[in-house]
């Protein structure tokens, strides 16, 4: 750990005059996180069954219909009460159509079959077998069929996964869709279990608001709040710890948008068809190295704006008039080499960057754990105030780290599809915030590997956190304001 003396040493930027800043919490950067968490909602499986109980009993009243009809129509709509009240009102039969509901009778109940006779036997659709009227039943179209034929039918719809909510009558000329309360009547425990567990992740799957944690293992959701449709990029954290884009499901990635995280994994990825068929059918332009496809039988290229640049698409010169390029050079050979290499040498200096970000992050999580750990050990003993408080700083200097560290990576595959006039911005942005970073990461280690008596009575230990979480609140500045620049794409 250096000493007082040393702290000052590798940090010119600060101005030794100006007041420290007062942080009020040892969790300020938790803070700033958790407002940007109030965006979002982390739900358990119970949350959700609730939730999803409250959907439908509350459009089962609005249309006033059996919770299990108010269930297949909500489905349909992507499970947005809105839309249900939009389309009933407006064409209900259409509606029923299209989710299998036979027009109401007696009021709003499913009509029921006509063909019972009380103390005769019915015969079963599926089987044939003769059967008490009390053990037949029907999706309300007025086919019947047997328990054991309704529980072999319902069983093999479960096992085709999350179509069992599409199930229709067995008999193929009948549309009639098969509500819950039929499935929970006739299917064995462990097909029920098994439909309400497909009914659960449709309530995640088909909403706007809704996406389940990606991590292995993880079955908590999220919710978004901030309206009836993701209507902004919002990377999230989930309880178990799992950070990912709500939008795409993809790991966190602010400040780039989705598409660089595709277009990157696509051309990260060896065995991608997509990136094989670009190398195989594009070129880039040897001004502006934008990706370009030959869309024409003429080898004469004109880029797009604003470039424009003109050139052969076989040896990649300039094009004039009466070009040719049938001769075989030693020069051009050359040029093709070089220009091959130079591909590969942008490509390498976006990806190493890409990756050692992350390698460093991935050793400051490690850091942060154990510094998490440590401030367990204060709070189940007896140390004092003081301590904690400066381990808080050290914590909130680690998790600015972390989100930096992350930012920083994708801002390097960003880079790499960017056209060459925003390129000028990035660089900028990127030098200030990897600056304050680098400063702020090496400030915080050296930190953290010091001896175990730094917390000792230390004229110098209280300026130190003081400068450190100055630097702290100067690189959460930094990267805020290069997300902001994100949110207009560099324009």
């Amino acid at each position: 750990m250096a000493s007082s003396d040393n702290d000052d040493q590798g940090y010119s930027d600060f101005d030794e005059e100006e007041d420290p800043i007062e942080l009020e919490s040892d969790d300020d950067m938790a803070t700033l996180l958790a407002a940007r968490r109030q965006r979002y909602k982390v739900l358990t499986e119970g949350a959700l069954r609730a939730l999803q109980d409250d959907c439908i009993a509350g459009v089962a009243d609005l249309i006033q219909v059996p919770p299990a009809i108010a269930a297949i129509v909500l489905r349909h709509c992507h499970w947005s009460a809105l839309v249900v009240q939009e389309k009933w009102f407006s064409d209900e039969q259409g509606l029923r159509a299209a989710v299998g509901l036979l027009p109401p009778s007696d009021g709003d109940a499913v009509a029921e079959p006509k063909r019972k006779r009380k103390g005769k036997k019915l015969t079963c659709d599926l089987c044939f077998d003769n059967h008490p009227p009390g053990q037949m039943k029907s999706a309300g179209c007025g086919h019947l069929y047997c328990r054991v034929c309704w529980r072999g039918y319902i069983r093999a719809a479960v096992e085709d996964g999350a179509r069992c909510l599409s199930l229709r009558c067995p008999d193929p000329s009948c549309s009639a869709a098969v509500l819950r309360d039929l499935v929970d009547d006739v299917a064995d425990e462990e097909d029920k279990q098994r439909y309400a567990g497909f009914a659960l992740r449709s309530y995640v799957e088909e909403s706007k608001t809704m996406r389940w944690c990606p991590a292995p293992g993880c079955g908590l959701a999220m919710e978004y709040l901030g309206g009836e449709s993701l209507s902004e990029q919002l990377d999230v954290v989930c309880d178990c710890g799992h950070g990912f884009c709500i939008v795409c499901a993809e790991e966190s990635h602010r400040p780039v948008p989705c598409r660089t995280v595709r277009e990157w994994a696509a051309k990260n990825s060896s065995e991608s068809e997509s990136t094989n068929w670009v190398m195989a059918n594009t070129k880039l332009c040897p001004k502006c190295r934008r990706p370009i496809e030959k869309n024409t039988g003429c080898n004469h290229m004109t880029c797009r704006d604003p470039c424009r640049h003109q050139f052969c698409w076989i040896c990649l010169a300039d094009y004039h008039g009466g070009h040719t390029c049938n001769r075989y050079e030693v020069d051009e050979i050359d040029a093709r080499q070089a220009y091959a290499r130079a591909s590969l040498d942008r490509y390498m200096h976006y990806y190493e960057r890409w990756v050692a970000h992350e390698h460093s992050r991935v050793r400051a999580s490690e850091d942060m754990f154990e510094l998490e750990s440590a401030r367990e050990g204060y709070l189940e003993g007896a140390a004092a105030d003081e301590a904690q408080r400066q381990l808080g700083f050290l914590i909130d200097a680690y998790r600015q780290i972390l989100e930096g560290r992350r930012m920083l990576r994708w801002t390097y595959a960003y880079g790499y599809f960017a056209d060459r006039d925003k390129l000028n911005l990035l660089e900028c942005l990127q030098g200030e915030a990897e600056g304050s970073l680098e400063r702020l990461h090496k400030m915080a280690e050296a930190e953290r590997t010091a001896s175990e008596n730094y917390y000792a009575a230390d004229g110098g230990v209280s300026s130190y956190f003081d400068r450190l979480a100055k630097l702290t609140k100067q690189t959460h500045d930094y990267f805020e304001s290069m997300a902001e620049a994100f949110q207009t794409d560099l324009d």
